[in-house]
């Protein structure tokens, strides 16, 4: 159905695409998997025709296709549905779903009916309960990426691009989404499937096609191939600590929580200590209030109830500049929203949470800027073409450095890290966790939370597990397992 032939791409002078080629058949769900930096956007964005390819063929069902637009692509029945969904969120679902498809009536009028009728039809083709006349806005983001998929089924996709489509998604909500894929495949939907979550496409995936460096490695059929020969293509080595944990004396308590809670967010009497040298893990379900009582320590939602004590001294952390001022850092979950500023350069970004130590008599020392721009780009191995490039041109598990780097510029006591390798490769997720065992070992204290379960036992020396805005239970890493961990997250154990 597609082919992509010896494609090649630099932008800037650094070569994107190197030769690279992928094919998709009628009917098949395609992974397209590769560290970040590797070239998968580059190669989506020259297939959706966002960017042109300096040289190379690209085909769709025999036909080359020349001067490649995003009108082109649409016209030829290619979409793309991204991580973040991008819908109108003032506009109803069934306007959403016309954009771009529907053609008005005679004098340009809209036939509100018809229009209607048509989101009620492709919503019932993916078995979508969605009501057509609910403001896109007020969709949970599950509901969003079925209204994307629905308006590309409307538009007569042939092809559909899927980029991190489970990122955000719940275990249910995931395998609604693979549901519906199955479906389209039946249809004879070509999918191109991209995810860091290699255990996931085993599920879903036909064959998978890894690229490194901008080149085109191999292409297997997924039945015949484990997820450790795809990291060990994927990183050009075999990778055998994912998870470098190592055992660390640990020092005195650092960060205590007693019977903590704030009535806004729904946390209530939250009890726990974090050691210096000690990684502690937060699990548990989507809801459980763990990013919730994130916020209370860096203070950005108050506690009202029970006291924080900081080396056993109580603190009264009203906002995130009293966190900062005790040596607490707080890495958010959104990093683009919240984590990093994408057009402000990288040097600017990793000293943003310092500018009171850099700043005298009102003057700004920029030589000392770059000196600390230099060294975390260093020590973290962020690969940026320059200090000074914007953040939003770096790969997602750089940006991700970038925004950790910021915080241990601050140098702190205490580092909160939320969902610190989500939306990541594994080569990058694997230089994060050494990264947090190398700063246990220099004595700070590590609050981890993370939706994966491998993450949770491989990194932590103990576990905080929540439910509905309560620890639930406290475990020792020893006697800790996936099947516990989800007992007691899910409040079935007693």
């Amino acid at each position: 159905m597609l082919r992509v032939s010896d494609v090649n791409k630099a932008f800037a002078g650094v070569q994107a695409l190197r030769a690279a080629s992928f094919e998709l058949r009628a009917g098949e769900i395609h992974a397209l998997v590769g560290e970040n930096g590797a070239g998968k956007s580059t190669l989506i964005k020259i297939i959706t025709g966002a960017v042109a390819a300096d040289s190379g063929l690209l085909n769709l069902h025999g036909q080359p296709i020349a001067h490649n637009s995003p009108r082109k692509a649409k016209s030829l029945g290619i979409a793309a549905i991204y991580q973040q969904p991008a819908l109108f969120p003032e506009l109803s679902v069934s306007e959403n779903i016309a954009l771009g498809a529907e053609k008005t009536a005679l004098l340009g009028r809209v036939d509100w009916k018809r229009r209607r009728r048509r989101a009620q039809e492709l919503l019932a083709r993916i078995g979508a309960q969605i009501d057509p006349d609910v403001d896109a806005g007020d969709l949970t983001m599950p509901q969003q990426q079925l209204v994307e998929i629905a308006r590309s089924l409307g538009s007569d996709a042939k092809v559909l691009i899927l980029d991190e489509p489970t990122a955000s998604l719940s275990e249910e909500d995931s395998q609604n989404l693979f549901r519906v894929l199955r479906q389209l495949r039946e249809d004879r939907v070509g999918i191109i499937y991209i995810s860091h979550r290699l255990e996931e496409l085993s599920l879903i995936a036909d064959r998978v096609t890894v690229l490194r460096d901008g080149r085109t490695i191999d292409t297997r059929s997924m039945q015949e191939t484990s997820r450790q020969e795809l990291i060990a293509l994927m990183v050009g080595r075999e990778l055998s600590a994912v998870f470098p944990k190592q055992a660390v004396e640990l020092g005195q308590v650092v960060l205590e929580l007693r019977g903590c809670g704030c009535g806004q967010t729904g946390i209530s009497k939250v009890s726990f200590a974090v050691r210096a040298g000690e990684i502690v893990g937060v699990a548990g379900l989507v809801g459980a209030g763990r990013t919730e009582l994130a916020r209370i320590v860096f203070g950005l939602t108050p506690a009202d109830q029970g006291e924080i004590l900081l080396h056993g001294k109580r603190v009264d952390l009203q906002s995130p500049s009293d966190a900062i001022e005790c040596g607490i850092a707080y890495l958010p979950e959104d990093r683009r929203r919240h984590g990093i500023i994408p057009d402000m350069p990288v040097c600017a970004n990793v000293t943003l949470a310092s500018l009171k130590a850099l700043t005298r008599r009102g003057s700004f020392d920029f030589a000392s800027e770059k000196k600390i721009a230099v060294e975390y780009a260093r020590r973290l191995g962020i690969k940026t073409p320059s200090i000074f490039a914007p953040a939003e041109a770096l790969s997602g598990g750089n940006q991700q450095k970038v925004a950790l780097s910021r915080w241990l510029a601050t140098k702190p006591a205490v580092l909160i890290l939320d969902e610190p390798t989500q939306g990541v490769d594994v080569g990058a997720k694997a230089e994060i966790h050494a990264l947090m065992t190398e700063l246990a070992a220099q004595g700070l204290a590590v609050v981890m939370i993370s939706s994966e379960l491998p993450e949770i036992l491989g990194m932590s020396d103990r576990i905080v597990i929540m439910h509905a805005g309560r620890v639930v239970k406290i475990v020792e890493r020893s006697e800790a397992t996936q099947q516990n961990i989800l007992e007691w997250a899910l409040g079935h154990a007693a």
